[in-house]
């Protein structure tokens, strides 16, 4: 009978331990760095990501069909405006956001892959346990597929695998990630941005979020 308690004690304790969806810190600043299968596009970009006030900053440079560009973009998801930035200009252009926020996160129906040590288990800060999961999204276009790979404290992304028929598969790693934000001042429209006018023309389908890449 003690024999049977103790297997359903460990049973329940090896349950507990199994890695459960999660969602990443709601402030975050860290870099990224985004390629395709197809290699037309490679960008770079430093982000500011504010979940509590649905607010991301991206400042992006990369190359798309070996044309090479910069992108200094501030996404207001509430106020549902994006604001591309010009500083050496000190000009802003301002554009509806069609889009809804999306946290950081892993899908509560998301399927575990593994969980792995990047780097080396034999001893104290030699390596990252990491999860890894993967699943199915239906978008607008029809079902994407992805993977996604998270710390297994904190949640905080490591790299996701993204694939859609249209664009086939694309990589985004994230690194030098930071809780908190570095600079909250990057999350506010700077002072030449006040009177910029929403432009929105009648072909213009509004920007999307995903659309700059």
């Amino acid at each position: 009978m003690r024999a049977l308690v103790l297997f359903v004690c460990l049973s329940v304790g090896c349950l507990a331990q199994r890695p459960k969806p999660c969602t990443s810190p709601p402030l975050l600043t860290g870099s990224l760095s985004v390629a395709t299968q197809s290699e037309k596009l490679m960008a770079y970009a430093k982000y500011s990501y504010d979940a509590l006030g649905k607010r991301i900053r991206l400042r992006e440079f990369g190359s798309y069909n070996n044309k090479t560009f910069h992108f200094d973009v501030l996404f207001l998801f509430r106020e549902r405006v994006m604001y591309k930035i010009n500083y050496k200009n000190q000009t802003c252009c301002k554009k509806l956001l069609n889009a809804d926020f999306h946290p950081m996160e892993i899908p509560r129906n998301a399927s575990l892959l593994g969980e792995v040590v990047v780097g080396s288990s034999s001893g104290p800060g030699q390596g990252l346990l990491v999860n890894t999961w993967w699943g199915e999204l239906q978008m607008k276009k029809g079902p994407a597929k992805y993977m996604s790979t998270v710390t297994e404290f904190e949640c905080i992304p490591v790299s996701t695998l993204y694939h859609t028929s249209g664009s086939g598969w694309m990589v985004t790693n994230f690194f030098n990630n930071v809780i908190g934000l570095v600079d909250p001042q990057q999350l506010i429209p700077p002072r030449f941005c006040e009177g910029a006018q929403l432009e929105e023309r009648l072909d213009e389908e509004p920007v999307t979020f995903f659309s700059l890449f």
